[in-house]
């Protein structure tokens, strides 16, 4: 029999698997904190994270995936995220009661995830959702609905840098 056998091979294969994950995580984590610095001085993204559930991976992943000059209407953002509502048309009759499938699907998870931090509270988010809940919406459906509304405030926020402000009730 070979030295060491099949189990040898095995563990040593397990410890260059290991060998090349740490190398990796070691990589990403150096690419992670070049973002990170170059973010910090990205005057979008300062003001991004000042919209109510926007942390620093969404407002990161808005800021590097979304070429705001490509979208000249928050309509055309939500599409492109996912957010928009989907038209079913059937002879003259058009509904928009279904969810669109399409969208980046990555931005589409954060924007509607990140949501899930705006329920219960008192900003304008909070109380929209609890409105949705109100007329009998399920949690998703409204958490989606929350998310193109917030997505109305992004998009003005990333056309024209500013800290978000809340409105007066």
């Amino acid at each position: 029999s070979a030295a060491g056998g099949p189990a040898a091979a095995q563990g040593e294969l397990a410890r260059m698997l290991a060998r090349g994950i740490l190398s990796l995580d070691a990589e990403i984590a150096e690419v992670e904190a070049l973002m990170a610095a170059e973010l910090e001085s990205d005057e979008t993204y300062r003001c991004l994270l000042t919209v109510p559930g926007i942390g620093p991976k969404t407002a990161a992943a808005l800021v590097a995936g979304v070429d705001i000059s490509l979208f000249p209407s928050h309509d055309r953002l939500a599409s492109y995220c996912g957010v928009a509502p989907a038209d079913s048309q059937s002879g003259t009759s058009v509904r928009s009661s279904r969810p669109q499938r399409g969208g980046n699907k990555a931005l589409k998870n954060l924007l509607i995830f990140s949501c899930n931090s705006l329920v219960g509270t008192g900003n304008r988010f909070g109380r929209y959702y609890d409105e949705c809940r109100s007329r009998n919406m399920r949690h998703n459906a409204a958490l989606k609905a929350v998310a193109r509304k917030r997505l109305k405030v992004i998009w003005a926020i990333m056309r024209d840098p500013r800290p978000y402000e809340e409105p007066a009730a």
